[in-house]
This record gives C-alpha cells, structure tokens and sequence, in this order.
C-alpha cells in the first residue's frame, strides 16, 4: 500500500496561484495511477486532474482544465498540482490519491489525508 502525504495548501486570493505537493512513501508512484480530487464543505468529493504511470497522459475536469496542471516526478516519488488563476469555487480540501487507471475514478483506493486551499474573494 502507498502511503500519500499532501502539502502547499493555504489561503490565497482570487486569481492567485498555488501549487501543491503529494509525497509518496511505501510503493513506488510509477506503478500507480495518479490523481487529485478535492472535497467543499457541503459536497461530494470530485475529481480533478489525473496522469497516467509515466506522465504523459493526463485528464482534467472541465471546471479546472486551462488552470490546473498536474505532474509527477516518479524519481523523486512526488506529484504535483499546479493551480493558476484561482477562483473562490476552487476551495476545498484537496486529496492525493493513487489508482490503476487514470480515466477511472473509481480506481483510485488509496487517499492521502488532505490539504486545505482557500480562495477569497
């Protein structure tokens, strides 16, 4: 089991960005899918940017394509959310999580514990 920590989470202004980290430990992430998700309080979780085992495919929600890109550095066993242009219905907790197949959701078993992105207006 791959053990996933998030980081790079805070408050920032509409507009902003951020960029947020996923540090893998226990399995190697270039035998896993890789992806983002994020919760808002009051709703059900959803996706947000995916990469396949080797980063050269990726698939984003149609709410954050054009703003967020993700990348990994399976060397380093680290993922990354690079968030431009925030706007405030971009807040909620943020999860790393790590499946078999990007393009399917509900492959993604194992969840980090989540970092808090907040955007004021």
């Amino acid at each position: 089991q791959v053990q996933l920590v998030e980081s790079g989470g805070g408050l920032v202004q509409a507009g902003d960005s951020l960029r947020l980290s996923c540090a893998a430990s226990g399995r190697l992430i270039s035998s896993y899918a890789m992806g983002w998700f994020r919760q808002a309080p009051g709703k059900e979780r959803e996706f947000v940017a995916a990469s396949n085992r080797n980063g050269d495919s990726t698939y984003y929600s149609d709410s954050v394509k054009g703003r967020f890109t993700i990348s990994r550095d399976n060397a380093k066993n680290m993922v990354y959310l690079q968030m431009n242009s925030l706007k405030p219905e971009d807040t909620a907790v943020y999860y790393c999580a790590a499946g078999t197949y990007y393009r399917n959701y509900g492959s993604f078993g194992s969840w980090g514990q989540g970092t808090q992105v907040t955007v004021s207006s």
